[in-house]
């Protein structure tokens, strides 16, 4: 298969971002699958003007521009911190500018090459239609996965979180907790195709940088850009799947129903419209579905789309930060929900509930949210996957608790076989 032989070639570069929808059919797909390598210019720095930065670089290069926007960014939007422990040590941002890119759509692929490489397309197109697949399981490990948080540690956390609530401080927040394995060698490449195998996500993502990857899974749309017009898709929600057809509509019907899931996603629609209206056009803020079930080979979730409309002047930029981080991994009202979260958590979030996406020469962007990914430093041997569920009053922390399980599944399989 071309992608997957593309995909293999492109592990010779230092710097490889792959976006794939695994054809998932959804309105507002741009790209089949998009693959960017071979850095010419980049930028990598910590939270301190992260935003600042970024924009004054995509203003100067005003090109395909492909990267990650990390949790830790909202210590430049608000006066927060990140104390936790953080085993992976990526930066807060990291864009570059791509020598090489690949779009697909449908049968049709657009290669557009800068001038320094032009000359070696053919030999590219060459080497990818010769390229030999990795042997696949080169690495025999038995993965020891260990917690951060422990089940008992996780409960109390729960209550906590739930006494701000009781107490009037949040509405919601999502809480995570990062599974772990130390001295651990995997294969991202063998590992990302069997994550996505299981899963096959419509915002799929295989980022390396340098001895940094991140092998994303993720069913959710943060944000994207077309023209004057942005798209967010949060989702609060989760649903077993089961392999009996009855038992698997009675869990769609179940999710439909559920008050608690429902508030959960109703509640961060809310903050969605807020963040949106900081940049739109008076009267642009629109809720296209509420509370819609989608289904995924892992679980069904449980979507909200929020569109806008912004003018021609508001820099591309601007739009993320005001909408950063995004809500559904944050909780409400925004700003008390993520001091209360950063208290209760382990781990630095890091890349993990951050954004991996591109912006377009024009300046528009598709980001989506780092969540069902695997992590891995290379250097460090250190590989980790998070998972969270929203608290919300109604919460009860065993079901919550279960429903990290769910959505932890696919990242354990892949990783313990």
């Amino acid at each position: 298969m071309f992608k997957t032989k593309l995909l293999t070639w492109a592990q010779q570069f230092d710097d490889v971002v792959w976006l794939d929808s695994n054809n998932y059919n959804q309105q507002y797909t741009s790209y089949d699958a998009v693959l960017a390598v071979d850095a010419f210019t980049s930028i990598r720095t910590d939270f301190h003007q992260g935003f600042e930065k970024l924009k004054e670089y995509q203003t100067y290069c005003k090109d395909w521009l492909f990267g990650y926007l990390s949790y830790d960014l909202k210590n430049d939007v608000e006066s927060l911190n990140s104390q936790n422990h953080d085993g992976l040590g990526f930066s807060d941002l990291c864009f570059f500018q791509p020598k090489r890119l690949f779009l697909i759509k449908g049968d049709q692929l657009e290669m557009q090459y800068m001038n320094v490489v032009s000359d070696e397309i053919s030999d590219d197109l060459f080497a990818v239609e010769y390229v030999r697949e990795a042997p696949r399981g080169t690495i025999h490990n038995d993965i020891k996965i260990k917690l951060r948080i422990h089940k008992d540690d996780y409960f109390s956390k729960v209550e906590n979180m739930l006494e701000h609530i009781h107490r009037g401080d949040i509405y919601e927040a999502n809480i995570c907790q990062e599974f772990y394995a130390e001295d651990t060698q995997i294969n991202p490449l063998e590992t990302y195709q069997k994550l996505n195998g299981i899963s096959k996500p419509p915002f799929a993502a295989f980022l390396k940088m340098d001895d940094k990857y991140a092998l994303s899974a993720s069913p959710e749309r943060y944000i994207k850009k077309i023209g004057n017009n942005i798209v967010s898709q949060p989702i609060k929600g989760t649903g077993k799947r089961d392999l009996n057809p009855d038992a698997d509509k009675r869990h769609i019907v179940n999710l439909k129903n559920d008050n608690k899931e429902r508030s959960e996603n109703i509640m961060i629609v809310d903050l969605v419209r807020n963040d949106l209206s900081k940049t739109a056009l008076k009267g642009s803020v629109q809720v296209e579905e509420l509370c819609e079930v989608y289904t995924f080979d892992q679980v069904h979730q449980m979507i909200s789309t929020v569109t806008s409309k912004v003018s021609s002047e508001t820099h591309p930029v601007d739009i993320i930060k005001s909408t950063f981080p995004m809500g559904s991994m944050t909780g409400a009202p925004k700003i008390s929900a993520m001091r209360i979260i950063e208290h209760l958590e382990a781990s630095k979030r890091g890349i993990y509930s951050g954004a991996i996406g591109y912006f377009s020469p024009s300046g528009d962007f598709d980001f989506n949210v780092v969540i069902r990914s695997i992590l891995y430093n290379q250097t460090k041997k250190y590989v980790s996957y998070s998972v969270g569920g929203a608290i919300t009053a109604k919460s009860d922390p065993f079901k919550e608790y279960e429903e990290c399980l769910v959505k932890a599944k696919a990242m354990r399989t892949v990783l313990e076989n």
